[in-house]
């Protein structure tokens, strides 16, 4: 499916292919980076700050429609009861690390570059402990330029150890 994505992308300028690969929460940054230096071969500053913007981007438009959302769905008959058993699950599985890290375990959560960690899921997160928009964006665009940091300096030295073992 992933490869999908990016055959979808390839017939779009490079700069656009990294920033649309960076907002889908399948590929975000973790792929987007790597293709944008290693396929593209973009400068480096480029494509970790386009990398940014489009991962960080749907970020802030979960953060401001999460709250809508839950109003809506709460007072749902359909599904009100439902959305609220889950939203009690998703907050006691995430807020032990939560109240044990605070501010910084957001950082780290959508800064260390795995699946299922990002700005997708950080919004979340925030949402779902009530972080407010003015506190939760900083700390989310703070982890995305974490996870952007760590995904080039390893695509940077894995594409140049595997160049000079095989170049």
């Amino acid at each position: 499916m992933i490869s999908q994505i990016i055959q979808f992308f390839s017939n779009f300028d490079p700069h656009w292919a990294v920033f649309f690969l960076s907002m889908i929460p399948l590929t975000e940054l973790r792929a987007s980076i790597p293709i944008g230096l290693e396929v593209y071969h973009l400068a480096i500053w480029k494509v970790w700050l386009i990398a940014v913007a489009g991962d960080f981007l749907p970020a802030l438009f979960l953060l401001w429609v999460f709250p809508k959302l839950h109003d809506f769905l709460i007072k749902s008959k359909l599904f009100g009861k439902i959305f609220s058993k889950k939203l009690k699950q998703a907050e006691k599985a995430f807020s032990g690390d939560y109240a044990k890290y605070g501010a910084l375990g957001l950082i780290i959560f959508v800064g260390i570059p795995l699946p299922m960690t990002g700005s997708w899921t950080g919004s979340l997160v925030a949402f779902i402990f009530g972080i407010p928009f003015k506190k939760s964006w900083p700390l989310i665009l703070a982890g995305v330029c974490v996870a952007a940091t760590i995904v080039t300096l390893i695509t940077l030295f894995a594409g140049g150890t595997i160049r000079t073992i095989f170049g």
